[in-house]
């Protein structure tokens, strides 16, 4: 019987060059090196042929060679949340074949991003990703998901690149390809022995998208499929400005009504040139818990960087905000109690004298808050808090004193008899930008500053190993703590409630 590497892949053509070439290496060697024997029968053509073991052996290994060799891929879910694992699966190769695994991703700013891994096939031509060990490419090891959080800009891009998603109606689409031998470079030039798009999504099937302007909110709410109603979240980016809306899309995917908010370059700033105020954050929180698919009494706020310094400030101290969790990642309490974002901007200027260059020219801004204050008029006082709070803290962030500011929150709620609503996350190695699952890493990326306007190259930090691998716990993490938090008691059908 011929064996599976020879049977035909469904959907494969016999025409294409990959079949033939692969037919050409896949001959069976005893039969092209006996010159000796076909002469000699073919000198004694007269004589009764004698059929054998041997000659029928050699016949089916013709008939073998007339059937073309055709690798198949396949990538299960081909389409799903951005979250979400898939299996990888090369079969109908060469046993213990060399094979380059490839992904390729075009953004939304038609930079080109790749990354690939080096397989060696099986004894049945096969290589599964999620279970076999990358030997080399960019990554190496047993790494299911490598092939998206190891992607890098290809070489001869420019520098200071993020792969950030603009358009979540759409999704993030994937080629995966296998190549045959070792390649680290020249995947344009070459004709892959099989490949297949997969399409990563942040919204998921139902999931509604609604542009905010009342009250002058420069917003988008994202509305979980189903009846409602829903706990709420605000959603607050960092000191870049715009509306990011990926993560709040993703957090609906998983039963959450989230608002993702620009407080920075919203309408009312572009406008007069002023920054927000508190009430600006209070008329987001009143727009949730009025909603009529919104459950007012299960708001919970998610800060990064300069939105956590927003979080934890309107936590503590506003009357109108009643949060009922609160996750902060990779920022900071320390701020001036006495005003606003523009006092607490103000504050960071001041400070300024003390960035730090790499050799490369990146800024680390890491030490504008330290040391970490003792007088409390200069750091929110977060003894005083009263809603569970989760702190995710990259030990390697570049771009600020996350791990001393969580340090000294820690301390504090100890002494003032609250640190049972701390949920505390450390990461060895991470940096500072925490995202979603399976996101690239940036350990540096140009920067704009909101005031200026101007670019510079800022150090993020974090390893990219270590960092995939916090960003895919925290996220774990953090969905489990706002279900608990805020789905307690609520009876729910959502996605999250499968955590």
């Amino acid at each position: 019987m011929a064996p599976r590497l020879w049977e035909e892949t469904e959907g494969c053509s016999r025409k294409t060059n990959v079949s033939q070439v692969w037919t050409l290496e896949c001959r069976v060697l005893w039969w092209r090196y006996r010159p000796c024997r076909r002469q000699s029968r073919a000198t004694n053509s007269r004589r009764k042929p004698k059929t054998t073991t041997r000659r029928r052996s050699a016949a089916a290994a013709l008939k073998m060679e007339e059937k073309p060799c055709c690798a198949a891929l396949s990538v299960q879910p081909s389409r799903g949340l951005v979250d979400e694992k898939f299996v990888v699966l090369v079969q109908n190769t060469v046993p213990s074949c060399p094979l380059t695994i490839h992904a390729s991703h075009q953004c939304e700013d038609g930079h080109s991003w790749h990354a690939f891994a080096h397989y060696t096939s099986d004894a049945s031509g096969a290589v599964n990703v999620s279970e076999d060990c990358s030997v080399g490419g960019t990554y190496s090891g047993v790494e299911a998901m490598g092939l998206l959080w190891s992607l890098k800009p290809v070489p001869g891009s420019k520098p200071g690149l993020r792969m950030r998603k603009k358009n979540v109606q759409a999704p993030m689409v994937i080629t995966i390809s296998v190549y045959k031998g070792h390649l680290t470079e020249g995947f344009g030039d070459q004709v892959p022995l099989a490949g297949t798009e997969v399409e990563r999504w942040y919204m998921a099937p139902g999931v509604r998208r609604i542009a905010v302007t009342e009250d002058g909110l420069t917003a988008t709410l994202f509305l979980p499929s189903g009846p409602g109603p829903f706990p709420g979240l605000l959603d607050l980016w960092g000191g870049g400005g715009q509306l990011v809306e990926y993560r709040a899309a993703l957090l609906a995917s998983h039963g959450i009504a989230a608002m993702a908010l620009d407080y920075l370059t919203c309408k009312y700033t572009m406008e007069t040139g002023k920054m927000v105020e508190q009430d600006y954050f209070e008329a987001a929180y009143t727009f949730l818990q009025k909603h009529p698919k919104v459950l007012s009494s299960r708001i919970a706020m998610l800060g990064l960087s300069l939105g956590t310094s927003v979080t934890l400030k309107t936590a503590v101290y506003s009357e109108v905000i009643k949060l009922r969790c609160a996750v902060c990642i990779s920022g900071s309490h320390v701020q001036p109690l006495d005003g606003f974002l523009k006092e607490t901007l103000g504050y960071f200027n001041e400070n300024s004298g003390k960035t730090c260059f790499t050799e490369d020219n990146e800024a680390i801004w890491r030490n504008l808050l330290l040391p970490i204050p003792t007088d409390l008029s200069l750091k929110v006082d977060v003894g005083k808090l009263q809603c569970p709070l989760m702190l995710i803290v990259g030990e390697d962030d570049q771009n600020w004193c996350a791990y001393e500011s969580a340090m000294d929150m820690k301390e504090m709620m100890e002494r003032a008899g609250n640190s049972y609503l701390l949920t505390l996350l450390l990461y060895p190695n991470a940096g500072h930008l925490i995202e979603p699952p399976y996101t690239p890493h940036a350990r540096s990326s140009l920067f704009r500053d909101v005031k200026s306007r101007q670019k510079l190259m800022a150090l993020w930090g974090g390893q990219t190993l270590e960092h995939s691998r916090a960003q895919e716990d925290a996220w774990r993490k953090l969905l489990v703590f706002l279900r608990k938090n805020l789905y307690g008691g609520v009876k729910s059908t959502s996605p999250l409630s499968n955590l």
